[in-house]
């Protein structure tokens, strides 16, 4: 993947309706919808608020430059209709989980130390940037070069990372910890009791 196409993936969000299209797609995989109608989008509408929101007119065009761009596909099928990201489409929309992901906090801190070791080659530098960039946009302190530590549960953050990555197991490794050297200064940076 070259660089120009990482920082299209890496760009935030333009649309919320895109974003609410995606998330719809991702979370039923291919959308059946009864086709009882040329206007399918209104089936679409039908029974769920968070569609209301939008202008029809809106939504339409939305799923058409969405097809037209190569990110969805639309497939008559006699009375039904199947909504559903392509390869591409799917790239686009895991990177909207990208832009959304968070650790949450929890209430008491379990003890434990997460830590990131990676080692991504040279070839495959844009990688190692951006996934350095969103380690320290969670929340990660650099321990030392390549090894990143956080106090609170991050594994599927990090498994999801690593999938959107395209990162192997030589690459990436997540190793949960019960101590490490320096640890009254890491809680006292992470704000732990």
């Amino acid at each position: 993947m070259s660089i120009q196409k990482l920082k299209y993936y890496l760009a935030k969000p333009k649309s919320e309706i895109v974003k609410d299209i995606f998330s719809w797609l991702l979370i039923g995989g291919a959308v059946c919808i009864a086709a009882t109608s040329p206007y399918f989008i209104r089936n679409i509408l039908d029974g769920n608020k968070k569609w209301k929101k939008y202008p029809r007119k809106k939504i339409n065009d939305t799923f058409y430059n969405l097809r037209k761009q190569g990110l969805i596909t639309i497939k008559n099928n006699g009375r039904q209709i199947y909504i559903e990201l392509t390869k591409e489409g799917r790239r686009k929309a895991g990177i909207f989980q990208i832009n959304n992901l968070k650790i949450n906090k929890p209430k008491m801190w379990d003890k434990r130390w997460r830590v990131v070791i990676f080692d991504i080659s040279q070839l495959k530098k844009s990688y190692r940037e951006a996934f350095r960039g969103k380690l320290k946009e969670l929340g990660f302190y650099l321990l030392q070069k390549s090894v990143w530590i956080h106090p609170f549960d991050c594994q599927a953050e990090i498994e999801l990372l690593k999938e959107f990555f395209g990162l192997t197991e030589k690459e990436l490794r997540f190793v949960v910890a019960k101590s490490i050297s320096g640890n009254k200064e890491l809680k006292k940076l992470f704000k732990l009791p």
